[in-house]
């Protein structure tokens, strides 16, 4: 091995924000750095007390739980249908979210409490009995559905509180768990979804589960709470493959660095966890089913001739959430720490852990991700730190063939002589719709044929271990209930994703799931106006946490208010690239007029079989931005006229004007041009010719000025602040606002912008002005939550 220089550490005021180890709460202090010869160690020095910052409220709660006990007893025992803000915090350890059913109440109303409860299935695997007993838990005490996320996971919506306890008992005495699958710690650990059975393939599920619970908490808060102390009538499911002792071992081995709280009920997480949530993926050279560079740890199995895994490379510090105006959030894809051999993987992961959770920022939640850590120290920095825990250098990231974007949909064949069927989900939903019956197509499938089968990272399944003779079964039940194959459906319908958004989760701004099919769908006919015949990854959430990863999509909406979005282009088709944030607040009835522009300007300037998210790279925001504003600008002079155009309204970001009456004859229109917003206005008075229709829209603006904001991709730029001018019509001495004469060329254009939509020209017309009257206004995109 290459030899490497000591790690120096940083003083923690600049380097780790006060953030080290055992600060308050842990039972170590933090390892003094020494070199020993090309092996770093570690011995305990107590830290400043002078640097330690003030932690989070949730590190308080969390060393007050008692390892994840409290304060849930006397919150579940009381007749509340909700528990309070401390208890939520701790019940998402166990696998749970509270959530209000806001489409079940008028604003205003009391609160329709609910819970989702979400499933522990390292590498998203799940048995047909687990799968009938998750069904029929749904029918019981949820909503009638089943979620399938993007953590190869599921979750169940709709459990009141009363139920909570009948519904976790009954998924661990089934062999399940929720444990562990939110919270500030491992969640669900993915892995490619492909159930080949050769030996790459078998490793990588294997290492799924053992870090799967490599990594498990330990407390026994769960079985105390949720099965009376007792144990469950069965073992997870997961579990049976490995051998559970050895897991115990590893987790518990000291090396004598700083990796482990010996004699501690939590011997990796000690009294606090981490700092907060944690993801790894683990996957195969060039599938990237996983998204393996969002992940806190990307692991890539390093194989031989043979096929045999020699060792691992190892990505750190990807992650998606973010915040919309906070610059300090972002997203962020992961950089190659290094290689690892096999034999020394588990005690490389348990020291990238131990950084983290010694390092990780807990005095604020917004920056406590890894990959906060990793890009303030750097990666090199980062590694050197990883290495004093380890305790010897990690070797070169080997280059291996060029990722490609999986899905895994439809039929193949598993090496075995067995085949798996890939179905598509659209964003997740186990549901029966009308003569749409997926759930009971799937429910009947399973109860015949007794598949196991397997959850995808994008949200849809696999049937795996079928016989050949089966197939034709399988389609016919398929069939009949109006489930479609995945070849039957468009490519760019199979590549979306999104997430749940409203109206259960707490987060979500505006709509995703509910929407993202006829988004698709309107896509798809704009793309075909321009000839755009390659696939198109598109991905939308109601929020800009990031669960459905919208941040690596070619094109991206990221709900920023009700039915607005922000627009993410030039994420990569093989999900390796971060796009970038292209624009703010466009309402989603505007999104053709905005990508009309970006989609002529890729097809007159494309390369050949260049996909769209990387010409979008390969141009980057401001020429694009240039190019719009160009085409915004190449309209007809119409009676000194030009039309405001959609995209150009919603991309304002220039100081702000006014709007005056024209002092010239009333058959003349005022054009007043900002640099990159055009308007209209006409004198007070009126005259009609047969060659005008006479749609008037009224509007007033009064200038105020200007102030500089930041964008959410680092860029400083002028956001509009004109608000609109609130004038008594009848008020004595108040003047009559600009009305504006819309001519029938206009009329023309407007029609043709409500073709794409569906909608009258004059509907048109009117969300051209209160879209820009509502962007000026700088909403507060919080407010509704």
């Amino acid at each position: 091995m290459q030899s490497k220089p000591a790690f120096l550490p940083f003083s923690p005021s600049t380097a780790f924000h006060g953030q080290r180890l055992n600060v308050a709460t842990h039972h170590q202090h933090r390892p003094a750095l020494h070199s020993h010869g090309s092996v770093i160690k570690a011995v305990a020095a107590k830290p400043k007390a002078e640097n330690v910052k003030k932690l989070s409220k949730v590190e308080g709660l969390k060393t007050a739980s008692k390892q994840l006990r409290y304060p849930l007893p006397e919150q579940l025992a009381t007749d509340e249908i909700f528990i309070n803000e401390n208890a939520i915090q701790i019940m998402k350890f166990h696998g749970s979210y509270q959530q209000d059913d806001r489409d079940a109440r008028a604003p205003g109303q009391p609160k329709k409490y609910q819970f989702m409860l979400r499933l522990k299935m390292p590498a998203g695997d799940f048995p047909a009995s687990m799968y009938q007993v998750l069904d029929d838990i749904a029918t019981k005490y949820g909503n009638n559905t089943l979620r399938a996320t993007t953590r190869c996971a599921w979750q169940v919506h709709g459990v009141l509180k009363a139920n909570l306890k009948t519904v976790f008992s009954s998924i661990m005495n089934a062999g399940g768990s929720c444990v562990g699958a939110c919270g500030d710690l491992s969640r669900n650990v993915m892995c490619t979804p492909a159930p080949f059975t050769n030996k790459l393939y078998s490793q990588a599920r294997f290492v799924s589960r053992m870090l799967g619970e490599l990594f498990a908490p330990q407390t026994g808060a769960f079985s105390e709470i949720w099965l009376d102390g007792e144990k469950a009538a069965t073992l997870e499911f997961w579990k049976k493959d490995l051998d559970m002792d050895k897991v115990r071992e590893i987790m518990r081995y000291d090396n004598g660095n700083g990796m482990v709280f010996n004699a501690h009920e939590e011997p990796i997480y000690g009294e606090t966890y981490l700092p907060r949530k944690f993801k790894i993926g683990v996957t195969v050279p060039g599938d990237n089913s996983i998204d393996v560079y969002t992940q806190d740890i990307g692991l890539i199995c390093v194989p031989d001739a043979s096929g045999s895994v020699v060792g691992y490379n190892v990505i750190v510090g990807g992650g998606m959430g973010r915040a919309h105006r906070k610059e300090t959030t972002f997203a962020r894809t992961g950089d190659h720490l290094g290689y690892v051999a096999a034999d020394k993987l588990w005690e490389a992961m348990k020291a990238i852990v131990a950084t983290q959770r010694d390092h990780g920022n807990r005095s604020v939640r917004a920056n406590a991700r890894m990959k906060y850590l990793v890009d303030r120290l750097g990666i090199d920095a980062f590694r050197s730190l990883v290495e004093t825990y380890f305790g010897e250098p990690f070797e070169p990231y080997r280059e291996l063939k060029p990722w490609k974007y999986e899905d895994w949909l439809g039929w193949h064949e598993q090496g075995d002589g067995n085949l798996f069927l890939g179905l598509f989900i659209e964003n997740g939903r186990i549901k029966d719709d009308g003569d749409f019956k997926l759930r009971t197509a799937l429910r009947r499938v399973i109860d015949a044929y007794e598949f196991d089968l397997v959850v995808t990272p994008n949200q849809n399944i696999i049937l795996k271990n079928i016989t050949p003779d089966q197939k034709a079964g399988i389609e016919a039940i398929l069939k009949e209930h109006s489930v479609k194959l995945a070849t039957e459906y468009d490519t760019n319908h199979r590549l979306s994703m999104a997430c749940p958004a409203m109206p259960l989760c707490g987060l979500a701004v505006t709509e995703a799931e509910r929407i993202m099919p006829s988004i698709v769908e309107r896509m798809n006919n704009l793309f075909e106006k321009h000839n755009v015949t390659m696939p198109i990854t598109m991905r939308m959430t109601g929020c800009p946490n990031g669960c459905a990863r919208p941040y690596m999509a070619e094109l991206g909406f990221v709900g920023s208010a009700a039915r607005t979005y922000q627009l993410w282009l030039g994420g990569s088709a093989n999900q390796t690239r971060l796009a970038f944030s292209y624009m703010d607040k466009v309402k989603d009835s505007m999104f053709e007029e905005v990508l009309s522009p970006i989609l002529t300007m890729y097809t007159a300037k494309r390369r050949e079989n260049e996909t769209f998210g990387d010409f979008c790279h390969r141009m980057g925001k401001p020429e694009i931005l240039a190019y719009s504003e160009s085409m915004n600008n190449q309209t007809d002079d119409i009676n000194g006229v030009v039309i405001p155009s959609a995209a150009t309204v919603a991309s304002a970001q220039s100081p702000a004007f006014e709007v005056q009456p024209s002092t010239k004859p009333a058959t003349r229109f005022t054009v007043v041009q900002d640099p990159r917003v055009t308007v209209l206005a006409v004198n007070g008075a009126e005259e009609k010719s047969a060659a005008q229709s006479v749609d008037k829209k009224e509007v007033a603006v009064t200038e105020k000025s200007a102030k500089p904001q930041a964008s959410e991709d680092g860029a400083s730029d002028s956001a509009p602040t004109a608000k609109r001018t609130k004038k008594n019509p009848g008020r004595k001495g108040s003047k009559p606002r600009p009305r504006l004469t819309v001519s029938d060329e206009i009329m023309e254009r407007l029609k043709n912008i409500a073709a794409l939509r569906d909608m009258s020209a004059s509907n048109v017309a009117d969300e051209i002005i209160s879209t820009y009257l509502s962007g000026i206004e700088d909403e507060d995109v919080g407010a509704d939550i």
